[in-house]
């Protein structure tokens, strides 16, 4: 039976602190990196696109990107709330969905029936340790298609 124990450093990947020992090998406990691998640097990373769920005041934006680091970066925002699956089908179906709660562009009011849709998503977990699953399984070439609608 293997226990999340603590590891030397953290997770290449995702930044774990926490792993668990699988098949002879240390594996991070939140993405299931192996502990000691790297990604090759001379290869691109697999494509995991994402729609994101940010927070700034009273509003909530509710886009898509490949490299969420990178555009949440670029966003003036008070907290990341959210991580959900998928490209630009999924961000406009959830567009469509809160139609009647956007306040323009990919802008929506943090009304009760979105909080209750982001709390639905922040159930499958933290947005980075989930993101840094979804990158570890399609690194490993076990990666689940995205949700189409």
């Amino acid at each position: 039976m293997s226990t999340n124990q603590l590891l030397p450093g953290p997770c290449a990947l995702c930044g774990g602190t926490r792993g668990v020992r699988t098949e002879g090998s240390w594996c991070c406990a939140s993405c299931g990196w192996r502990v000691g691998d790297a990604p090759d640097p001379d290869l691109p990373l697999p494509r995991v696109d994402v729609v994101y769920y940010i927070r700034f005041d009273r509003r909530v934006k509710i886009g898509t990107s490949r490299r969420p680091r990178q555009r949440l970066a670029s966003i003036r925002h008070d907290e990341l709330l959210a991580f959900e699956r998928g490209g630009r089908a999924v961000e406009q179906q959830r567009h469509r969905e809160f139609a009647a709660i956007r306040e323009g562009g990919e802008w929506f009011t943090w009304t009760d029936e979105l909080r209750a849709h982001v709390a639905a998503l922040q159930e499958e977990g933290e947005p980075w340790p989930l993101y840094g699953r979804w990158l570890s399984g399609a690194l490993r070439g076990i990666d689940a298609a995205a949700p189409e609608l």
